[in-house]
């Protein structure tokens, strides 16, 4: 039986591999195109800083390590993803088998996580610093349930390692160790987890990993938490009972919109025992769901401290993954024979890994069919080269980082600047040592308007004396787009005064 079972976590980790693999390939498959965080990516891997704006830099870091060993490709991009989000799924499979004590539903959960839109598509999507935080999500709970069942020195490490990676990922993981002790407190032996001295040795780790850009926030929290600020901003709505009951509102269709697909998918499967199991209840069901409870009070508190009338899925993501362990949990300890249950999930599983890949290739391919385009579609490749014709240059300036981003890819040995970054005002013109092309972000079709260089560049190049030897824009048609549907560029050529 355990052999058995043993050749069950082979066969679903063996299957994950694949299919990470072919997500690999999709994207290679598709144009090189980059999407928004991407792009980010792309455009800070030239960078090394102990902040980057608003997001955490875990994720910079990595991939500033994986670029500057193989330098920029598309490949530097998509293959660190595609592993990390394996580890995810890996570290969710540990956890399992720490809390349900049974190899193979361990397995079928590592599985279920791609139940999780926001785990399975969004990430594969775009999203990199989400990606961080469900790695660093799924190893907390691998080295939190660890720590309860099995403590030695090694699961603490374990749970100060997921910690400090946790909150240089995305900062909303500050809630969860959080909610962790508060879900143990009920429990007189889990208390004593807490105060155990290797406690002061995860401690020690989270410590040194966050230091650094601990040391950068101090200086720069404004900075930091200006983009989170204003994607929760409420707008013009008055303070008062109505801006809260929106945001609540929002709060509640954000729990519903991760946990719908999921929980639809275990009654489908499960059926009535699921809905049996729903009132039963163990030691690890109880802290569970404790852990989520007080996870989830910390985001009304933060929406309602900060009048935010949005909240986002993907928000909740390191606070709701839980739910498949948890929805297997619940069904073990209401003792129900789960084998015809489980027989029917395995074959959903593959087929939803399938309806990912098939929908993260059409979003693209079919895209002309609708008129709405992704950012791969954007022909990136075609505008650069056209752009190019005459000469290659030696720096880039891009109007944000979406631009500067594709642009290094397209002139992988080029720096790329944007205003204001790496350094406020610097020289970027004066220091070239040869030509600069300057890019910025056109209309859907090229007009004079695209022409018309950006005030921000006019007067940073009237300041240093230097006039364009040439502006223009380009407007070329979307990878499998319609007729007629085009993207533009505007751009300039600027040489700089002889030293």
């Amino acid at each position: 039986m355990l052999e058995r079972a043993t050749r069950t976590i082979k066969t679903a980790g063996l299957l994950l591999a694949a299919y990470f693999v072919l997500n690999i390939v999709l994207r290679l498959a598709l144009p090189h195109s980059l999407e928004l965080d991407e792009a980010e990516q792309s455009f800070f891997s030239q960078y090394l800083l102990a902040g980057y704006g608003p997001q955490p830099p875990f994720y910079n870091w990595m991939q500033y390590a994986v670029v500057s060993v193989t330098g920029m490709s598309i490949g530097a991009l998509i293959v660190p993803k595609n592993i990390l989000l394996f580890l995810c799924y890996l570290f969710y499979g540990l956890a399992g088998r720490e809390a349900l004590k049974d190899q193979a539903l361990a397995a079928i959960g590592m599985l279920a996580l791609i139940t999780l839109p926001q785990v399975s598509f969004m990430a594969q999507q775009d999203l990199t610093h989400t990606t961080a935080l469900l790695v660093a999500s799924s190893l907390f709970l691998y080295g939190f349930f660890r720590t309860l069942d099995r403590p030695n020195l090694g699961s603490y490490l374990v749970l100060g390692l997921a910690t400090g990676i946790g909150l240089i990922s995305k900062y909303n993981f500050a809630l969860m160790p959080a909610a962790a002790l508060i879900a143990i407190l009920p429990d007189a032996e889990w208390r004593r987890r807490a105060l155990d001295w290797r406690i002061l040795a995860a401690i020690a780790v989270a410590l040194v990993i966050v230091l650094p850009h601990a040391i950068w926030l101090r200086d720069n929290l404004a900075f930091a938490s200006s983009d989170t600020l204003v994607k929760m901003a409420a707008g013009n709505e008055p303070a008062g009972m109505v801006r809260i009951g929106k945001g609540i509102i929002a709060f509640v269709v954000a729990i519903i919109a991760f946990a719908a697909l999921p929980a639809a998918i275990f009654a489908a499967t499960f059926r009535r025992d699921f809905i049996r199991a729903l009132s039963a209840g163990n030691r690890w069901t109880g802290m569970m769901e404790r852990m989520m409870l007080a996870s989830l009070a910390g985001i009304v508190l933060i929406v309602l401290f900060t009048g935010s009338t949005t909240v986002r899925e993907r928000w909740l993501d390191p606070f709701l993954l839980v739910l498949p362990i948890y929805f297997l949990a619940k069904m073990q300890a209401a003792g129900i024979d789960l084998s015809g249950g489980l027989r029917r999930l395995r074959p959903v599983l593959p087929v939803l890994m399938a309806c990912v890949l098939i929908a993260l290739g059409l979003r693209v391919v079919g895209a002309g069919l609708i008129g709405v385009y992704s950012r791969p579609n954007v022909p990136m490749a075609r505008l650069s080269r056209e752009m190019s014709r005459q000469a290659e240059p030696a720096l880039v300036i891009a109007s944000d980082t979406y631009v500067g981003g594709n642009m290094r890819l397209q002139f992988p040995d080029v720096p790329a600047v944007i205003p204001d970054f790496p350094a406020p005002g610097i020289p970027a013109y004066a220091e070239a040592k040869g030509p600069v092309l300057i890019v910025w972000r056109g209309k859907k079709t090229a007009t004079a308007a695209d022409a018309v260089m950006p005030e921000q560049f006019s007067s940073a190049l009237t300041a240093a004396g230097i006039a364009p030897q040439e502006i223009g824009s380009l407007s070329l048609p979307y990878y499998f787009g319609r007729p007629g549907d085009n993207f533009a560029l505007g751009y300039a050529w600027v040489q700089p005064r002889a030293r």
